[in-house]
């Protein structure tokens, strides 16, 4: 082969090297699933037990409809089965002892980010019914005149 050749390639088997190399120095040694042979994973060995005791800040609809059967009802009941509780109410990490009673996000965006209308005729998004944020009651929360746990119902 000519040297245009070789030269370009050369410099193409060192750059190789070097990444290489610097993996064995960046890439921790109990780095992959060892248990499966040796197919890389995302985890290391020695962080497991930290995510063990990870505590969880949200639950289901599940761990709601207890306490709470006729808000689970009439939500699952409803257009809205697919959202969860907590993206409304926050995380119920230490629900029902601290905090006793979850806090409520009536914030407009929460309703805004699904129902803001978007002209796509295509996708599902189009689907949904959407509204021109600037337009439609501005300066009110929109729980104010919709219900969120039975969306299928105008008003309170």
């Amino acid at each position: 082969m000519k040297s245009h050749v070789l030269r370009p390639l050369w410099v193409v088997i060192v750059v190789i090297g070097l990444i290489l190399l610097a993996r064995q120095f960046i890439v921790p040694p109990d780095f992959g699933v060892y248990e499966r042979g040796f197919m890389y994973g995302y985890h290391r060995k020695s962080n497991e037990t930290e995510w063990e005791n990870f505590k969880v800040k949200f639950r289901t609809k599940s761990y709601c409809k207890d306490c709470h059967p006729d808000k689970y009802e009439s939500n699952m009941s409803s257009k809205h089965r697919i959202i969860q509780c907590e993206n409304c109410h926050g995380p119920a990490i230490d629900h029902p002892e601290n905090p006793p009673k979850l806090a409520i996000d009536k914030n407009r965006s929460l309703c805004i980010r699904c129902h803001a209308y978007l002209p796509y005729p295509t996708s599902q998004r189009a689907k949904i019914k959407g509204i021109n944020p600037e337009e439609h009651n501005p300066d009110m929360e929109c729980v104010m005149c919709h219900n969120p746990h039975k969306p299928d119902m105008e008003g309170w």
